[in-house]
């Protein structure tokens, strides 16, 4: 359903859940559409978020109330720079109308609907906007150095914290937060049976005999930069080199025959599970391809808010999976190193291990059950009540 529908009146055993989903990426609209899809038909789910074209097929209790965008501009902003964001909050700019109309729409909802939860992907002002409106909330983690003042408060507050990958990439400093994270590798990653490496290569017209590294470049970002992928190309020159993803034009990028980017495909898992060597960024989806396909692996973290992709390469190096490097290497000697080194430390068994243990259905269907655990022990002393404004 789409903006303009009522929402089903809260009863006790339809009271809604709130979804916000925050719209830079894949990944996040794909968790939400897995959890939705697999909570009973009897919830229904608003979801807030700042575009309604992202989402995979939801079911029919599903609404989605487009906000505004509360990090881009509009046109009518009256920028108040000079008054000093407080360490609590990250992304709070006074005089835009744009947020005061996000947040009023959530706040209202909060008001009229008597929601069950508020689920937030992510973001620490709307985390704590639910819980200032005395809405429980489950606050989706994220890796990244996330110690400050704002997310802390944001996950200290919540009533449950939802972690989609292997609780064996957790960071130490999560410690405090064990009792309340709920582990689940898969989350939103569709269920793909990979191709062995000769049917995947049949598939893209690769020949079977030859060496193929592959370079995967995240779609929440800019992407790589074309240049130290024309210096690996040009390291070896007996392998093919594909890039897909975005990637970053360079003007003096001497990009070689071996050389093809491709940009943008329909396909990456097909892709992965061609390769001899995988060369990435360290998002959700393309982790677990790797991880299921079990290929050598070398994790270059692209630029993100609070070090996101640095520290979940961190994580995996520390669990032995992938070779991490702070960037692409800048020399042939450079790239000769980093590849015989992460061709000679791969080790299958760990990285088997590490990938989800079950389809990404069934790490949905968990999760929807841990959610509507959580939401009936926090009302089991609950009592009747119809909000002011709620339908009935």
């Amino acid at each position: 359903m789409r903006d303009g529908i009522p929402a089903d009146p809260p009863t006790r055993l339809s009271r809604p859940f709130g979804y916000f989903v925050h719209h830079q990426g894949r990944g996040h609209a794909e968790r939400c559409g897995a959890i939705v899809n697999a909570v009973p038909a009897t919830r229904p789910v608003t979801v807030f978020c700042a575009r309604n074209d992202i989402f995979p097929p939801l079911p029919p209790q599903t609404r989605i109330i487009t906000i505004p965008s509360l990090f881009e501009r509009s046109g009518g902003e009256c920028d108040m720079d000079h008054l000093p964001t407080p360490d609590t909050l990250h992304c709070a700019p006074v005089g835009w109308p744009g947020i005061r109309q996000a947040m009023g729409r959530i706040a209202d909802w909060f008001a009229t609907a008597d929601p069950a939860l508020m689920i937030c992907d992510v973001s620490a002002e709307i985390a704590q906007l639910a819980r200032i409106c005395s809405v429980p909330h489950v606050k989706v983690l994220q890796h990244g150095e996330r110690g400050d003042p704002g997310h802390q408060a944001a996950y200290m507050g919540a009533a449950g914290i939802l972690a989609p990958f292997s609780d064996a990439l957790a960071q130490p400093d999560w410690a405090h937060l064990a009792d309340r994270i709920h582990f689940a590798p898969g989350l939103g990653i569709p269920s793909v049976t990979l191709p062995d490496k000769a049917e995947a290569r049949r598939r893209l017209g690769i020949d079977p005999a030859r060496r193929v590294a592959l370079i995967v470049s995240g779609s929440g970002g800019t992407g790589f930069s074309q240049a130290p992928l024309g210096v690996a190309a040009r390291s070896f020159p007996d392998w093919e080199w594909l890039a897909i993803g975005p990637m970053q034009d360079e003007w003096h990028a001497t990009q070689g025959g071996n050389l093809t980017c491709k940009g943008w495909v329909e396909d990456p898992a097909t892709h992965v599970a061609a390769a001899d060597l995988v060369i990435s960024s360290t998002g959700n989806t393309t982790c677990a391809q790797v991880l299921a396909a079990g290929r050598p692996w070398i994790v270059v973290p692209e630029w993100r808010y609070f070090d996101e992709q640095r520290l979940k390469a961190e994580a995996l190096a520390r669990a032995g999976v992938a070779l991490h490097l702070p960037h692409l290497p800048s020399s042939a000697q450079a790239w000769r190193r980093a590849v015989a080194q992460a061709m000679a430390a791969h080790d299958p068994a760990a990285q088997a291990r590490l990938a989800a243990p079950e389809s990404g259905s069934a790490a949905a269907a968990c999760s929807a059950a841990w959610l509507e655990g959580l939401a009936q022990t926090l009302w089991s002393r609950r009592p009747d009540f119809t909000p002011t404004g709620a339908p009935t």
